[in-house]
């Protein structure tokens, strides 16, 4: 799906007239472990805003695994070699509390969100700005077995799917991704765009179970979530990555 010929702009704005077309850059981090719809949710929306240009970024090029290490991505420029970008784009995943250890990953947080338009967390990746102390004092939606985890860095840490702080984009967990991506695409390129660009990806969601949220679900459920999650390490250990 490609909504190229419609007008677009890069500046950070909310309203229609203060606008700039211009190309912006779009860097969706990578690390182990990462959630795939956590990054391609996000991308689907935001790669298809007029002249956005993506890259994939890790801790050197090549693959990178997924938490079910059955899917990789392909990483082209490493940490080190990033200076500035317009959106930051960060994922969740059990892969995040060892990324939360990788120097290199943490310094490119704060180096490229220091210039960005726009930095976007999705799921637990709200962690790794957390710890990049990058969250004090903000509002910010995260996955819903995280938020002790966000709130611990000093984080105003809600239920909403996804959240606005000023340039702070941060969506709730995996498939919030897209709702937040949406939200991000109307402040950049306006509301006929990301309406556009959510027709093209036919997303209308209507879940089997029925919508709602994560608070409203059966204890025995949330209690199985969590314990899978609180287990992440050792499920990333016991991948066989094929790749």
């Amino acid at each position: 799906m490609a909504v190229s010929p419609l007008p677009r702009a890069g500046a950070q704005a909310d309203n229609d007239d203060s606008r700039q077309e211009k190309p912006m850059r779009l860097s969706i981090l990578l690390f182990d472990g990462f959630t795939a719809l956590d990054v391609v949710g996000g991308y689907e929306v935001l790669a298809n805003i007029p002249a956005m240009e993506v890259e994939f970024v890790s801790n050197h090029s090549g693959l990178v695994a997924s938490d079910t290490g059955r899917l990789g991505m392909a990483a082209y420029r490493s940490f080190g070699q990033l200076d500035a970008t317009d959106i930051l784009y960060l994922p969740g995943g059990p892969g995040v509390a060892a990324a939360l250890g990788n120097a290199a990953l943490m310094a490119c947080v704060r180096r490229l969100h220091a210039t960005s338009a726009w930095t976007v967390s999705i799921c637990n990746g709200a962690e790794i700005l957390g710890a990049a102390g990058l969250l004090k004092g903000k509002k910010v939606s995260t996955n819903w077995f995280a938020r002790e985890h966000v709130a611990a860095y000093g984080a105003l840490v809600g239920t909403e799917r996804y959240q606005r702080d000023g340039k702070l984009i941060t969506g709730a967990g995996v498939s919030a991704s897209i709702d937040a991506a949406l939200f991000l695409a109307a402040l950049i390129g306006g509301e006929q765009l990301a309406r556009t660009i959510q027709l093209g990806i036919e997303y209308y969601p209507a879940p089997p179970f029925g919508n709602g949220t994560p608070d409203e679900q059966p204890q025995m459920a949330k209690d199985l979530v969590r314990h899978v999650e609180q287990h992440g390490a050792a499920r990333l250990a016991a991948r066989v990555i094929p790749f």
